[in-house]
């Protein structure tokens, strides 16, 4: 590693896996096992997860680990492995795997198989508001929904077969104006998939803009009404990612024979008293960080096919403020930290 760093940096912590309590403090800098494909980054920008305070807890890491928040980030290959596509001065960003800290600090650890090259047309802030929202929306459709786990690929179907399952399918989106939800409307509309997108009324028009064919209000359409006023309303697939209540009425929107997948939780958790159609699938599942799947989100990025969306920006010493807009639920888009500003 360069002379030149400093021997500490800023990091934001979780103090205890059983509290949301967090700490702004200064940290060694962290050291790569380069034999292990790990490359030091100079964070520029990143982004927390709704929820992921609550993470160690419900899920603790495989083997203990400082609680530094933040799983996706963008920034500068400080120092890499001999061979491998990310070389020092390289932009990159990327979504973390769980097993290590997170990237809420000013230097951090990615290996070679989560990191992807940064699109050139967005700015640091931009870049950290995609790699897990976007390459979660791409599991949902490309290997998990339509149950392709038998194609060879390790289940993933390229481009073209996806266009063709896809195509006419109908897809029901919950919090379709959300990090994943944005990206989830974009890439099924991009597949040839008919989109119904749920979320709160100011956002309407910006979820049918991104391609949505309906957008339901949530506080005032109830999915079951709606389901049952015509046949042509249900739904091949439900793609949840709020969960709850919001999830339990989607069930009633499901085709026979369909598909409710869920990234919030398992989805029979919440199949509500009543619905007897044991021809539904239902499924749950946790993205993993693939660098080949962010690097093809890269390339439609820069086509301008997709884009991510920002709803807020803050320096790290607001991390309270921040958590506390992410906790909200009304979130419009991501929430980043720009490890620029106030320092």
């Amino acid at each position: 590693m360069s002379n030149s760093l400093p021997p500490n940096m800023r990091s934001i912590f979780q103090q205890a896996s059983s509290s949301k309590t967090l700490t702004l403090t200064n940290t060694p800098l962290p050291t790569p096992d380069h034999a292990q494909g790990e490359h030091l980054i100079h964070i520029k920008a990143c982004s927390p997860c709704a929820g992921e305070l609550l993470w160690p807890k419900n899920f603790p890491p495989p083997t203990a680990r400082t609680l530094i928040p933040c799983p996706d980030m963008a920034g500068i290959v400080i120092s890499a492995p001999s061979g491998s596509p990310f070389q020092p001065g390289d932009e990159v960003y990327a979504r973390t795997n769980y097993i290590r800290p997170g990237n809420a600090r000013e230097y951090s650890i990615a290996v070679t198989d989560e990191l992807a090259h940064k699109p050139k047309c967005l700015s640091w802030v931009q870049a950290a508001a995609i790699p897990v929202s976007a390459q979660t929306a791409w599991q949902v459709l490309f290997i998990h929904a339509l149950g392709t786990s038998g194609n060879g690929n390790g289940g993933e179907m390229d481009m073209e077969a996806a266009k063709v399952a896809w195509a006419g399918k109908r897809v029901l989106v919950t919090a379709a104006s959300g990090g994943v939800g944005i990206w989830l409307v974009q890439l099924a509309t991009m597949l040839g998939a008919e989109v119904v997108g749920t979320c709160g009324s100011r956002n309407v028009e910006f979820v049918r803009s991104l391609g949505a064919k309906e957008v339901l209000d949530y506080r005032v359409v109830d999915l079951r009404e709606w389901a049952m006023q015509l046949p042509s309303n249900k739904v091949d697939v439900v793609i949840d990612c709020v969960g709850g209540k919001a999830l339990g009425d989607a069930w009633w929107t499901v085709k026979d024979g369909g598909v409710v997948l869920s990234i919030y939780q398992p989805p029979l958790q919440v199949c509500p008293d009543g619905f007897e159609d044991d021809s539904v699938k239902d499924l749950f599942f946790v993205m993993q960080p693939a660098r080949r799947q962010l690097e093809e989100i890269s390339k439609l990025v820069e086509k301008g096919v997709c884009r991510g969306l920002v709803d807020s920006v803050w320096p790290l010493e607001q991390y309270e403020e921040a958590f506390k807009r992410l906790d909200g639920g009304h979130a419009k888009g991501k929430i980043v930290f720009d490890l620029s500003l106030n320092h």
